[in-house]
């Protein structure tokens, strides 16, 4: 953002539909202007009407033989309970060869059914039957299925443990983010409950229990309005080492949301809480347990680096080139590539960041098509990057309108 654009942001962020409401028409204007087309700093490859959903985890197999890949069924319109998504893999020759594994009736467009890889035989994605919501794991070579009780967010890096909430929660105070079929564990009279929160799935023995409620969260270093607004959880990951696991704990009502960093020694059961102020929106691990995240600190938004999960010790990046939210992934320990939201022109543009000396490159610049703006909160249909990195730092993923249709591409870092 430039810096009245920012100037303007920084007066309207905390009201999403004046937000809204100003990049439409600011966006709009632009819309009347010559535009240029997308650039890449390499030739990726586009698979239409396939995505992947969200940038924080790995579609790529561990030798990047397949990747893994949602298949539309529908037009651009919000899914309904009857419509299936594929579930399933490209492999063979710029991933052209399409294998189907499955089908679900639980995903949306941001984070598609939470497909991902349990080892380099078994995927788990999200499903739903007889009217519940349950996850599938998935044996890729015999199409061997197996059932978990429950839906999950985010699985441990040995595949042992998943991470879960309450997506019907989730669905109301985030629309677009859950499913149109709802859950028990949702308790939507409620602000905050010790009855639901935060819980962890064994996908060996099939069990789940309570790790922390809403009501222990919002008890825990209670900040502005938490007794009288909605809290709920989101956006988990496991460190690469599986001792931590971390999660978004958010507090909403109306056009007032809140939310904070929170990490959960698994060990220990200490949480850790970020030392934001109002705001946490995307974040990743690294492998040295750091945390890029795109938050608030000191009154300022920017991309921050986290040195370890006690959030105590942090530097900006890449700061103030780079001050608008965005996905990250980690190629290395040091270096990690994040994208953008569309600009005046309706561009993505998706940046290489190292760490340790601020230094910002530009991997591609690309255009998004005005019919996947959200037309309103019940109606979110739009497409971020949401980049992703393959595990030899090699090859990006990621999610693109720039043909006119939702495409997963795929692009070498070089």
């Amino acid at each position: 953002m430039n810096k009245i654009e920012a100037f303007v942001y920084q007066r309207v962020k905390n009201n999403h539909l004046l937000k809204n409401a100003v990049r439409n028409i600011y966006q709009g204007f632009y819309d009347l202007l010559p535009n240029y087309d997308s650039r890449f700093q390499s030739e990726p490859i586009v698979l239409e009407n396939s995505f992947f959903g969200f940038h924080d985890v790995c579609p790529f197999s561990r030798d990047n033989r397949l990747l893994l890949a949602n298949r539309l069924t529908i037009p651009l319109r919000m899914p309904t309970k009857d419509d299936v998504l594929e579930v399933g893999y490209w492999t063979g020759e710029d991933y052209r060869q399409w294998h189907r594994l499955g089908e679900t009736r639980a995903w949306n467009y941001h984070k598609g059914c939470r497909l991902q890889w349990l080892d380099d035989s078994h995927i788990i994605y999200n499903t739903c039957e007889d009217g519940m919501l349950n996850a599938t794991i998935c044996d890729i070579h015999s199409a061997e299925k197996r059932l978990v009780g429950w839906p999950i967010d985010s699985v441990s890096a040995d595949g042992r443990w998943a991470a879960t909430f309450s997506y019907g929660r989730l669905e109301r105070l985030m629309p677009g983010y859950g499913y149109t079929v709802g859950d028990a564990d949702a308790h939507l009279e409620a602000y905050t409950t010790v009855e639901t929160g935060l819980y962890l799935v064994d996908l060996v023995s099939n069990e789940r229990r309570l790790l922390v409620s809403l009501q222990q969260l919002s008890d825990l270093q209670p900040e502005d309005r938490m007794g009288d607004t909605y809290n709920f959880v989101t956006h988990t990951e496991f460190s690469p080492d599986g001792r931590y696991l971390a999660f978004l704990h958010r507090w909403f009502k109306g056009t007032f949301k809140r939310t904070r960093l929170v990490v959960c020694d698994l060990q220990t059961k200490e949480l850790h809480i970020s030392p934001t102020t109002g705001m946490v929106s995307h974040y990743v691990w690294n492998r040295q347990n750091g945390i890029v995240a795109y938050c608030r600190m000191e009154e300022v938004d920017s991309h921050v680096y986290f040195s370890d999960p006690t959030m105590r010790q942090w530097k900006r990046c890449g700061y103030p080139q780079l001050n608008s939210d965005g996905h990250h992934y980690f190629i290395d320990d040091d270096t990690f590539i994040v994208d953008t939201y569309p600009d005046k022109y309706r561009h993505i543009k998706l940046w290489k960041v190292c760490v340790s000396t601020d230094e910002v490159s530009l991997l591609a610049d690309v255009k998004s098509q005005k019919q996947f703006v959200n037309p309103d909160d019940n109606h979110n249909w739009k497409c971020d990057l949401h980049p992703r990195v393959s595990a030899d730092g090699m090859l990006v993923s990621f999610d693109s309108t720039h043909t006119g249709c939702r495409s997963l591409c795929v692009m070498r870092i070089q």
